[in-house]
């Protein structure tokens, strides 16, 4: 199989605050938040190619850090979408495209898998990242999920309106992994029009916010696999984090 980490940087990062997007601002080692995202997939041996799915106004830093870091697996660098959503579909656009969106990736061997992972998880294991790429040899979707330790509850009109049995509740996290042909057809059908159809899905909305949930939801007849994550791959959100 031929595995494909697509590290999605298109957001602004709002909620950190300031003028710089989060996936750009430097950790305690002066390397940024993108850095360490990508270098963590360049270093695994299970990892054939990564592509950097960046905001346009920002794809200029991408590109420096490609030069300064010598990534070697880095081939694309595109730009994002004004959701999450469109940095997916952007990506599998592009990697699809390869072979006009229809048939295997042109020489690359089996399967091509997509391993989609958010910039602003910078601390992804290289354990994490073993285990996903193992469960695709069995499993045409797989994520990443952590126990809840906190109850959840489920809100109508600020009102508790069911608490779900904690045990039973994950917390996701990313990579979430997919079949090339699979995650394009769920998109296909969530947007109903072809992906390789640019103005189509520029006219199209999503409230997706999650790929798995395009899977559960479009590919109800796929089962997802969980892959067990681990507390320090949490997600850069607001100031406090970095």
């Amino acid at each position: 199989m031929y595995n494909i980490a697509v590290i999605l940087a298109g957001g602004i990062g709002a909620r950190v605050g300031g003028n710089t997007p989060k996936q750009l601002l430097p950790l305690e080692d002066g390397h940024s938040v993108l850095e360490h995202a990508v270098n963590a997939f360049e270093q695994s041996p299970h990892i054939h190619e990564v592509c950097i799915v960046m905001h346009p106004d920002y794809i200029i830093h991408a590109e420096q850090m490609l030069l300064a870091n010598a990534w070697q697996k880095v081939r694309h660098i595109i730009p994002g979408g004004k959701e999450r959503w469109e940095s997916s579909v952007n990506a599998i656009r592009a990697i699809s495209e390869k072979n006009n969106c229809q048939s295997p990736v042109a020489n690359r061997p089996n399967e091509v898998n997509l391993l989609l992972h958010d910039a602003a998880r910078p601390f992804v294991s290289q354990d994490i990242i073993a285990r996903v790429c193992e469960a695709l040899e069995l499993h045409e979707a797989v994520t990443v999920a952590i126990p809840s330790t906190d109850t959840v509850y489920e809100m109508a009109d600020r009102r508790v309106a069911r608490i779900p049995v904690r045990s039973t509740i994950m917390r996701a996290q990313t990579p979430q992994a997919f079949r090339l042909e699979l995650i394009a057809e769920a998109y296909t059908k969530a947007l109903g029009a072809d992906i390789c159809d640019k103005e189509a899905c520029a006219a199209c909305h999503l409230p997706a916010t999650d790929d798995c949930g395009i899977v559960h939801e479009h590919m109800p007849n796929v089962p997802i696999y969980i892959v067990e994550g681990e507390e320090q791959n949490r997600k850069i959100t607001f100031k406090e984090d970095i």
